[in-house]
C-alpha cells in the first residue's frame, strides 16, 4: 500500500490504526491498536511486555494506517516517529486524550478489566503511553 508523509489529518474518523513496528532485522510487524490524535499527535497505550514497545525502544521508525478492528487495512499508510511517554504529565495527557475520544466504550472497558482484575486477584497492570509524531520530510 501507498505512503503518505506529512501529518495525520487522514486519520480522522478511524476508530483504530495499523500500526507498523519493525524488527531489528528490519522486518515488520503489524498490530491493531486503538489510538487518538490531538494536535498532530498519535497517542495509544501498550503493556510493558508487549512486542511493539520492544520495537519501539529498538527503532522508533514506524508505518500507520486506517484499519478495522481486526487489523484490515483502509488506507494509505504514513511514517512517523514513535516515542515512549515517561514524564506524568504526557501519560496523563495521553490517557485523557484516548478517553475522550472513545467516551463510554473507553470507560467500559476499563471498568469491565478491573473488574476481572479483582475477581482474578491479579495487580492492576502498568500501562505504557506512546506519542507518535509524523516523520520528517
Amino acid at each position: 500500500m501507498q505512503t503518505q508523509t506529512a501529518d495525520f489529518t487522514y486519520l480522522h474518523g478511524a476508530n483504530y490504526i495499523s500500526l507498523t513496528t519493525f524488527r531489528k532485522s528490519g522486518e515488520p510487524v503489524v498490530t491493531p491498536v486503538w489510538f487518538a490524535e490531538q494536535d498532530g499527535t498519535i497517542y495509544f497505550y501498550t503493556f510493558p511486555g508487549a512486542g511493539k514497545l520492544k520495537r519501539i525502544r529498538h527503532t522508533a521508525r514506524v508505518t500507520l494506517a486506517p484499519c478495522t478492528l481486526n487489523g484490515k487495512v483502509t488506507g494509505p499508510s504514513v511514517e512517523g516517529k514513535a516515542r515512549i511517554l515517561r514524564e506524568v504529565q504526557e501519560q496523563a495527557f495521553a490517557e485523557k486524550t484516548l478517553a475522550k475520544k472513545y467516551g463510554i466504550i473507553w470507560h467500559s472497558y476499563n471498568g469491565l478489566m478491573g473488574a476481572l482484575r479483582v475477581l482474578r486477584r491479579r495487580p492492576k497492570p502498568e500501562r505504557v503511553y506512546v506519542a507518535i509524531a509524523p516523520a520528517e520530510t
